[in-house]
């Protein structure tokens, strides 16, 4: 179902005004569930980033969002909030259309972005400055500072509540930023002009570049007026980031991709364990960084465990996004489609499939997958070691809780695991071992927004969330202040003391 008023052309956002690219480029955004294009996005390039650049800057050096008090800061942020949630149905029905989600976990994304601004708005207010003393000698305090202009690059699924995650702390800082979106995802970013424009945010502290990352995002990445770069995608992507980044010694946040272990063991709650498992990575249609999407089950319920995971797999309900039916939708793009289809193919000759495999039969067009499940996956295999971003699991056996832990560390992510068991002792334990930056035991990965979060290995550098953000986006100032005589050596004091 197409949503009314539907935009046909989604123009940038520079310095308070909806503007199109300099050289006039545009490309085509499509639906996931026709695969045909509905609207044209402007197609940002080096020009349009630096215009962005200049606009941010100007509200850096000269605006009042960096030096504003963070009472005041706090207050815009809360109203943004207000103004994400007011938009909630708006955005659920952009989303879904746009990237193939469902549109009942579409509705979830307002009020988890309206509560990101919330969050921050409350840590920016509560923060406190540290302060050290020499008693009768010295003060020192720490205050922190806005870094600068913030470029923040947002990926293609649930992207509107992912810019809110950079977009928030950013703000709280005191930091204008320059958000690029994943242009295969552009239509839910057009709201952002107009909350923060019911916000009170000043001119040109936020700003919206559309285009392909080879060209605005590079521009991003390489502009000497960007001091740090929050990028949220993958590995590949990531690297070549961080390559570009290096030559101005920018600050890099980055979460890249994921190929999470969920460990089973037999004295889990099997009921619990198969809900959490069957929604960790087929919710969002597969399309999570964090989905459980290697399952290690130990033997003594290996056969059970795939019988029931494949029948409940089966049932699963593909179809329309709008439809508040569907489980799993349509993925996000063709070229994403493609390439989720052709690891099915490679995991056919490297695992005993149980469900799945091919396009739903009655789903003659779109970007449809049925949930694919495979057994008996080695772990050598490119299923078990890649990551693929779809509805596709691989289940393994394990015989020993270290052959457990040895597996799930086989591979070069390491952004997010799961274990289950009743045996708490056992469940700290091998949650510990995993090589992975957050673990969730006998849970599916329900986020507080206190804590870190982030990968190690491949799948990422650096952590946000909570204080950490805040950390990213600002810089420590020390001032030293003496409370008494200082006894500095007089050096050149001697008149005697000539050059020798």
């Amino acid at each position: 179902m197409t949503p009314a008023d539907l935009p046909t052309h989604l123009p940038h956002f520079i310095g308070g005004e909806s503007v199109d690219s300099v050289s006039g480029a545009t490309f085509d955004v499509l639906d996931p569930v026709s695969n045909r294009p509905y609207a044209t996005a402007a197609a940002g390039d080096r020009e349009d980033v630096a215009r962005a650049v200049r606009a941010a800057r100007t509200a850096f050096t000269d605006g009042p969002w960096p030096t504003m008090p963070g009472r005041a800061r706090a207050r815009i942020l809360f109203a943004a909030a207000d103004a994400v949630e007011a938009r909630e149905d708006r955005l659920a029905e952009l989303e879904s259309f746009d990237t193939g989600l469902p549109i009942t976990q579409a509705r979830g994304q307002a009020k988890r972005a309206a509560e990101n601004f919330r969050f921050f708005a409350d840590l920016i207010v509560a923060r406190g400055d540290d302060a050290y003393s020499v008693p009768g000698s010295q003060l020192n305090y720490v205050v922190r500072r806005p870094v600068g202009v913030a470029g923040l690059i947002t990926p293609w699924n649930t992207p509107f509540m992912l810019e809110s995650w950079k977009l928030a702390p950013a703000l709280a800082s005191g930091c204008p930023v320059v958000l690029k979106p994943a242009e295969f995802t552009p239509l839910s970013a057009s709201l952002w002009p107009g909350i923060m424009a019911d916000a009170g945010l000043p001119s040109g502290v936020f700003n919206l570049v559309n285009g392909i990352g080879e060209d605005a995002g590079a521009a991003l990445v390489g502009h000497p007026d960007v001091p740090l770069i929050s990028f949220t995608g993958e590995t590949t992507t990531g690297k070549v980031i961080m390559r570009e980044a290096a030559e101005n010694l920018k600050g890099l946040s980055m979460e890249l991709g994921g190929k999470s272990p969920v460990v089973v063991f037999a004295d889990c709650d099997l009921e619990a364990a198969l809900d959490s498992t069957l929604f960790g990575v087929f919710s969002l249609n597969g399309e999570r960084c964090t989905a459980g999407s290697r399952i290690l089950v130990e033997r003594a319920i290996y056969e059970e465990f795939c019988e029931r995971y494949a029948e409940r797999a089966r049932r699963i309900v593909v179809g329309d996004p709008a439809d508040p039916a569907t489980e799993v939708g349509a993925l996000v793009h063709p070229e994403h489609y493609e390439r989720v289809l052709a690891y099915v193919e490679t995991g056919k000759g490297e695992g005993r499939l149980l469900a799945g495999g091919g396009r739903p039969e009655q789903l003659r067009e779109g970007n449809y997958l049925a949930p694919t499940v495979f057994a008996d996956v080695k772990p050598d295999a490119r299923i078990f070691q890649e990551e693929i971003f779809g509805p596709v699991v691989a289940i393994t056996p394990f015989d020993t809780e270290t052959e457990a832990i040895d597996l799930a560390n086989a591979v070069r992510y390491g952004l997010a695991g799961y274990v289950w068991t009743d045996n708490l002792k056992r469940g700290h334990r091998v949650a510990g071992a995993i090589e992975a930056g957050m673990v969730w035991l006998n849970s599916h990965n329900i986020r507080d927004l206190r804590t870190p979060f982030g990968g190690v290995k491949n799948s990422g550098v650096g952590h946000e969330g909570g204080h950490r953000s805040i950390d990213f986006y600002t810089d420590e100032h020390i001032v030293h202040v003496a409370l008494g005589d200082v006894h500095t050596p007089r050096f050149g004091a001697n008149p005697d003391g000539a050059s020798r």
